[in-house]
C-alpha cells in the first residue's frame, strides 16, 4: 500500500489502520509539519517504508512510484487549511494541484494495475449557501484557493483517467470527498477542536470564530473506512462506476455548528468559550453538507460514529494525551478497536 501524505493527521491515522490490518506501508511525503504531531505520537517511522519527499517535485515523485510500484496508492498529500490558502495561495495550488497531477503522471510508468483513491474534499462543490445537501453530481467550485484547488483536483483526475487509463483500464482512480474530520491528533492551526484543547489545558476560554457555520462533522474513521472501501472495490472491480466521485460524510444529525460542536465537547472537558470577533477574517462557507447515499448504496459503506461519540471519542484522545503524551498509540488502538472490523 502506497500512501502519499502519511504525516499528517488523517495520513498518520490511515497509516496505523493499515498496519493493524497487516499490510506493508510505503509512505511519500514532507516531515511531520505540526509540532506535536500524530505520526511522531504514534511512532509510525518504524512500522513503514517512509520516504521524505515533496509531492510538487515531480521527479522524486516519479522515482518512488517507479521503486515500488505500488498496487494501491492513498493520495493524501496536500495543503488543507482553508485559511492558510489566502495567505499562501500560490502553494496552495502548486501541492494540491499540480501535486497531484505529478502523481497521476507517475503512475503512467507503472507496469501492473494499481487502485487510487484521491482524497479532495467536500468544499470541491460550488457552494451556494443553500440548506441542502450536495450530491457527486454537482456543479465544482471554490471560492477560496483552497476549495478551488480541490475542485481543480478533481478536473485533473477525470481528465487523466479519461485521456490514458479509458481503455487499457489498468489503473483505476477514484476520488473521496470527505466532510469535516474530527479525531485526535490533528495539531493543525485554525482547527476547532485542536484550539479547544489548548485553550482547556490552558484554563483558557476557547474563542471561536463562525459558532453559527454548519458542517458535515464526522470521526476520522469513518472515512478512513470509505477509503479502503472504495480501494477495494476499485482493485477487484473493472467496472467505471467505481472509477469516480464518492461523497463521504456523516447522517444528516451530524450536520451541526460549530457552536454545537463547543457545547456538545463542554460536556466531556469542562470550560468556557467565547465568539472571536474578526472584520478581517476572509470568507468561510456557512452552510455546508453532503448526500452520502452513493458510498451507501454502491459501497454499503455508512458512518458508524454518531456526532456525539465523534465529540466523545476526539475529546477522550485529547485530554487524556495531553495528561500522557506517551499514550497516544494505545488511545488510538483502542478506538480502532471499538470502532470495528474494516
Amino acid at each position: 500500500m502506497a500512501v502519499t501524505g502519511h504525516t499528517g493527521f488523517k495520513g498518520s491515522w490511515l497509516s496505523l489502520c493499515l498496519n493493524e490490518m497487516g499490510a506493508k506501508v510505503y509512505g511519500f511525503a514532507l516531515a511531520p509539519q505540526t509540532q506535536p504531531a500524530l505520526f511522531n505520537q504514534l511512532g509510525l517511522a518504524d512500522g513503514l517504508s517512509h520516504s521524505d519527499g515533496d509531492i510538487r517535485n515531480l521527479d522524486a515523485i516519479r522515482k518512488w512510484i517507479v521503486e515500488v510500484q505500488p498496487e494501491v496508492v492513498f493520495h493524501l498529500a496536500a495543503q488543507p487549511l482553508v485559511r492558510r490558502s489566502y495567505r499562501e495561495a500560490n502553494l496552495t495550488w502548486e501541492t494540491n494541484v499540480m501535486g497531484t497531477v505529478n502523481l497521476l503522471q507517475s503512475l503512467r510508468e507503472l507496469k501492473g494495475s494499481c487502485a487510487v483513491v484521491v482524497v479532495t474534499t467536500d468544499k470541491v462543490y460550488e457552494n451556494q449557501e443553500r440548506a441542502y445537501a450536495y450530491d457527486e453530481g454537482d456543479r465544482l467550485g471554490g471560492l477560496d484557493p483552497y476549495s478551488s484547488s480541490k475542485a481543480a483536483v478533481e478536473l485533473a483526475v477525470s481528465s487523466w483517467r479519461k485521456s490514458f487509463w479509458q481503455k487499457k483500464n489498468l489503473v483505476r482512480v477514484a476520488t473521496a470527498r470527505a466532510g469535516n474530520v474530527i479525531g485526535g491528533g490533528d495539531w493543525s492551526e485554525d482547527r476547532i477542536l485542536p484550539d479547544l484543547a489548548r485553550a482547556l489545558a490552558a484554563g483558557k476560554p476557547i474563542s471561536v470564530r463562525n459558532p453559527l457555520a454548519v458542517r458535515p462533522w464526522q470521526h476520522v474513521l469513518d472515512p478512513i473506512f470509505g477509503y479502503l472501501q472504495l480501494a477495494k472495490k476499485l482493485k477487484e472491480k473493472s467496472d467505471p462506476i467505481w472509477q469516480s466521485a464518492f461523497n463521504f460524510g456523516p447522517e444528516a444529525t451530524g450536520f451541526r455548528t460549530v457552536s454545537e460542536l463547543v457545547q456538545n465537547a463542554l460536556q466531556h472537558w469542562a470550560g468556557h468559550w467565547s465568539v472571536l470577533a474578526d472584520s478581517h477574517a476572509p470568507h468561510e462557507a456557512t452552510n455546508l453538507s453532503l448526500n452520502i447515499e452513493k458510498a451507501r448504496q454502491q459501497l454499503k459503506w455508512q458512518p458508524r460514529w454518531h456526532f456525539e461519540e465523534a465529540v466523545k471519542q476526539t475529546v477522550y484522545w485529547y485530554r487524556h494525551v495531553w495528561q500522557k503524551p506517551d499514550c497516544a498509540r494505545e488511545i488510538c488502538l483502542k478506538q480502532i478497536k471499538s470502532y470495528g472490523s474494516f
